[in-house]
């Protein structure tokens, strides 16, 4: 067999297609890349947005807000101290966007205006919270980006 421009071409043409099928397999097969949603209800999700916004417009609307810091202990969420605690109810939802198995929610139970995420429950880096709660029938959400 002669080998001339048009074989070739034909060859890296093989070889291309070769290589891209290649690399759809293992992206599809591969565990480490797979990429999940970041909730598995999205669409639900979507139709209650209008409800977050009506809330973080309510939190606004606070005196003060939900503050937080960083303790030896863990997290530490700081609700206005201008509110009673006992009527405060809700719960916080902690997201890792780098691994959905961390993601974790817990009621809200407070102590003297604080409520502490141990430091057992976070690992190092970026997470989302979310608080949703609520206080004398009215409901509030805070949402931050924080790095633990």
């Amino acid at each position: 067999m002669k080998f001339n421009w048009g074989t070739g071409i034909i060859l890296a043409f093989i070889a291309f297609i070769g290589f891209i099928m290649y690399f759809i397999i293992t992206l599809s097969v591969d565990k480490k890349y797979n990429h999940d949603l970041v909730t598995e209800d999205y669409y639900g999700q979507e139709l209650e947005f209008q409800n977050d916004i009506n809330k973080e417009k309510n939190a606004k609307t606070l005196k003060q807000n939900i503050t937080y810091f960083k303790s030896k202990e863990g997290l530490v969420i700081q609700f206005p101290k201008n509110l009673n605690n006992k009527n405060i109810t809700g719960k916080v939802f902690l997201y890792r966007p780098s691994n959905k198995q961390f993601d974790f929610d817990t009621p809200i139970s407070l102590s003297n205006h604080n409520l502490l995420i141990p430091d057992s429950s976070l690992l190092d880096g970026r997470w989302n919270i979310k608080v949703d709660w609520q206080y004398n029938n009215k409901s509030y959400l805070f949402k931050e980006e924080i790095i633990y």
